[in-house]
């Protein structure tokens, strides 16, 4: 169990390059319907949380240390608040913000909570973030982070407010598909006795993944 660390930062960040945003052939779906399109956008937005590493990342940190379900619901639901407000006021109200400017809070969201479950402000600054406080707001980051691709694209207007209902539908759907898979994991991983001695580790990679989403999209952000 000692590559544990390791081995759940690479199954987690897995395919870099996938990013964050609507693959081409979705893109091309979404360009070509008109009209109120429930269940294909209930599914791309099902697809979009399954398949975005950051969001996944930035939940690992989120319920790290969280055993209730009590807290667990408390912490995903302020999360989602943020991600689905944003993500329909900014195309619903056409709010244009950089992409990668976006994607680069986003990293830093996986950064700030890594540093919080190791308790590093409390040890630099002797103070506490409110966690809750801080969940929301990094929330609505990540769903601007969506709505700025979904804005790429060449969109109808008809049926535009409930396709992207439906689409926010289907991100809580994957939501509680890839915090069922997580917490299942977390679970066994908990019951061998070696989630304490990896926890540090395990945090530092965490931290790692988010410079590099950092990194990627800042680099983006200077060459474009």
């Amino acid at each position: 169990m000692k590559d544990k660390s390791r081995y759940l930062l690479l199954l987690l960040f897995g395919s870099f390059a996938r990013s964050h945003g609507v693959t081409g052939g979705d893109k091309g779906y979404i360009q070509e319907i008109t009209g109120i399109n429930i269940v294909p956008f209930m599914y791309l937005g099902a697809k979009h949380m399954v398949t975005g590493y950051d969001h996944i990342l930035f939940l690992v940190g989120v319920i790290f240390f969280l055993y209730k379900m009590r807290d667990i619901g408390l912490y995903v639901s302020l999360f989602a608040i943020g991600h689905s407000s944003t993500l329909i006021l900014g195309v619903f109200a056409d709010i244009s913000i950089n992409a990668y400017f976006i994607d680069a809070i986003i990293g830093l969201s996986i950064v700030y909570k890594a540093l919080d479950n190791l308790d590093a402000y409390k040890q630099w600054f002797g103070w506490q973030p409110n966690t809750k406080i801080a969940t929301l707001i990094f929330g609505l980051f990540h769903g601007f982070g969506l709505a700025s691709k979904i804005q790429e694209f060449n969109l109808s207007r008809d049926g535009l407010l409930s396709n992207l209902v439906s689409f926010n539908i289907g991100v809580e759907i994957g939501q509680l598909i890839a915090l069922s898979g997580i917490l299942i994991l977390m679970s066994f991983w908990r019951k061998t006795g070696q989630f304490e001695k990896s926890a540090f580790n395990t945090n530092v990679a965490l931290m790692s993944g988010g410079f590099i989403l950092i990194g990627y999209q800042l680099t983006g952000l200077l060459l474009n």
